[in-house]
């Protein structure tokens, strides 16, 4: 198991100029981003950035959720329910009432089995693909303790007790985290 802590993260600013995006873990392969875990704030209504060949899952982690709206798109960004969408496709946050809202971003490559978001609070899960759990409280992930927003990650049947965010992410090529 790898264990990432708020001390390992990247700060970048978002390409639209609106905010900032805390980025975990980023997977490149020939200068194509295959996968980026990343968190970040949207404090107000307003446009996402676009990411060409890119699918998008959101999951708001603190606050009270907003929607995003676009061309036949409304989709209710509620409080720990994971929504995927495509990056090339134009949305915005909607309905923020100026209450900020955290949220947890999972970025692959088109090409990729689309990945797997699930919320766990006590749990075994099976090996297969790479697992990554974010902690959203401090809790213990295969015994060992860990704290509120570290990131393990592991190829192996993994327990968790605490609150985590699971994602299972197939298709990476053999070594690239």
């Amino acid at each position: 198991m790898i264990r990432r802590t708020v001390a390992d993260y990247t700060r970048q600013p978002w390409k639209n100029g609106k905010g900032v995006t805390v980025e975990m873990l980023r997977v490149e392969v020939a200068g194509q981003m295959l996968l980026r875990l990343s968190m970040a704030t949207v404090a107000e209504d307003g446009p996402f950035s676009i990411f060409d060949g890119i699918e998008r899952n959101l999951t708001v982690i603190d606050g009270p959720g907003f929607w995003l709206e676009g061309a036949g798109i409304a989709l209710d960004c509620a409080p720990l329910v994971p929504v995927a969408f495509a990056g090339d496709v134009p949305v915005a946050a909607v309905g923020t009432g100026g209450i900020p809202s955290r949220d947890f971003n999972v970025m692959t490559a088109r090409g990729l089995p689309r990945p797997v978001v699930t919320v766990e609070r006590r749990a075994d899960l099976a090996a297969g693909g790479l697992l990554a759990l974010f902690a959203l409280q401090a809790g213990v992930v295969d015994g060992q303790a860990v704290g509120l927003h570290d990131l393990c990650l592991s190829e192996s049947p993994s327990r968790v007790d605490g609150l985590f965010l699971a994602v299972r992410v197939f298709g990476l090529p053999s070594g690239a985290i």
